[in-house]
């Protein structure tokens, strides 16, 4: 009797081990997935008043942008994110993910427009709305791009 329960016993360990081994298999197939290096990058600056938010975008083969923002404003603590979307004409719509001081435990996104005209990036103003939690532009409703606070000029981007 002892004998069939200590061949179930060993058999099960078998099929949980080797369960096991694909799990790790899986996990370092993921880690090698390749970053993408973007065909160009640019990198802007934007001022208004005591605020400055500096912005460097990486345009990659798909057309897709993504890159990294950090927003300093007057008597407010300094966020820090990344930026990733991508350009519909001459705007670009895109998500902003940051943090903000020194609070690494939450995290918050918000979408942003840039309108781009020559070598001139304006953040618009647009109402929003919140969805399960999401915030998104009101489809329907324009964005504002000239009633604007931030409008950023191209400048070199940091060595780093």
């Amino acid at each position: 009797m002892k004998t069939p329960l200590l061949f179930c016993i060993l058999f099960a360990s078998l099929g949980f081990q080797s369960c096991k081994k694909n799990e790790n298999d899986n996990d370092n197939k993921a880690k090698e997935i390749p970053v993408e290096k973007p065909i160009s990058v640019q990198c802007y600056k934007a001022l208004y008043e005591n605020d400055t938010i500096d912005l460097k975008l990486n345009t990659l083969k798909n057309g897709k942008i993504n890159g990294d923002m950090v927003m300093k404003f007057f008597n407010s603590e300094e966020k820090v994110g990344n930026i990733a979307g991508e350009f519909s004409g001459d705007t670009l719509f895109a998500s902003y993910t940051f943090i903000q001081g020194n609070n690494k435990k939450v995290t918050f996104k918000n979408p942003m427009a840039f309108l781009k005209r020559g070598d001139q990036l304006i953040l618009g103003n647009g109402q929003m709305q919140t969805t399960m939690g999401a915030t998104y532009f009101v489809k329907g409703t324009p964005i504002d791009f000239e009633r604007v606070k931030f409008k950023f000029t191209a400048v070199e981007c940091a060595t780093e």
